[in-house]
């Protein structure tokens, strides 16, 4: 099911209470899942009955929605190798910076990638719990967002603001009393005189298993944060470089996840 919320506040400076009088905070699309409770099997969802001229584009938004979530799982990196262009870029990506013959110092706004990670450590306790006694999602994308929150100000060397949660992923419940480390990573900037400048950050959440030290991925959060452009404290926001091939096809995700957001935004 594609399922849409738009959240919307009343502004302080309306007199009336009109449309006009209201401002659009956020718009969310979900993607939601629906399964037997017994079999976990997928369960039959009731189809929609669209009647009204509103419904029929609101129907066409969730399944312009569900055929672009289809192509991207298509073109999933995961699945198939970059695009001949997405490959030039690499290319040229290693022979300015990657060759061991020739060390390439960074220039002032440039940063290897992975010395953009930032991480926390932290024990589960029950007050976080939800009705199936696992920890609560809700908190879990709290300290996602707080922790790629963080990442992005050090990352910028300024103030930054939410800007959209791309992607977010429930792979494995979160026990009581587990040990979960939260890692995060600036995988990509948006394009040189974009204003504002657009951080994409990675936070995956892993359950650290205390005997052996193995860990478990459990979610994996995407982040867009914008900087707030502030003539008194403007810095030069870093471009990413990465180092290996892990890195490189995290580099594209995090583009193409930007570029997917410029697509979205001007569509709508």
């Amino acid at each position: 099911m594609e399922v849409a919320v738009k959240m919307e506040a009343f502004s302080p400076d309306g007199e009336e209470e009109t449309v006009d009088a209201w401002y659009v905070i956020s718009l969310d699309c979900f993607s939601m899942v629906c399964r037997d409770a017994r079999t976990h099997k997928a369960y039959s969802v009731n189809p929609l009955v669209v009647g009204t001229v509103e419904e029929q584009a609101l129907y066409c938004m969730g399944k312009n929605a569900q055929n672009r979530r289809k192509i991207l799982a298509l073109q999933s990196l995961s699945r198939v190798p970059p695009s001949s262009e997405e490959a030039e870029e690499l290319h040229h990506t290693f022979l300015k910076y990657g060759r061991v013959d020739q060390p390439y110092s960074l220039q002032s706004d440039q940063m290897w990638m992975g010395d953009t990670k930032l991480e926390i450590t932290m024990t589960m306790f029950p007050q976080e719990r939800n009705v199936h006694q696992k920890v609560f999602g809700g908190y879990l994308m709290r300290l996602a967002t707080e922790l790629g929150f963080s990442n992005a100000c050090l990352f910028t060397k300024s103030r930054v603001s939410f800007h959209s949660l791309d992607s977010i992923s429930f792979r494995k419940p979160v026990n009581i009393g587990s040990i979960l480390r939260l890692k995060s990573q600036v995988l990509n900037t948006s394009c040189m005189g974009e204003l504002p400048v657009k951080i994409h950050i990675r936070v995956q959440a892993n359950v650290i298993d205390m005997k052996t030290g193995l860990e478990d991925s459990t979610n994996d959060f995407r982040f867009t944060f914008a900087v707030i452009d502030d003539e008194s404290e403007r810095h030069e926001t870093p471009k990413v470089v990465p180092r290996t091939y892990q890195e490189a096809m995290l580099w594209l995700e995090g583009k193409r996840t930007l570029e997917i957001g410029r697509q979205i935004r001007a569509s709508t």
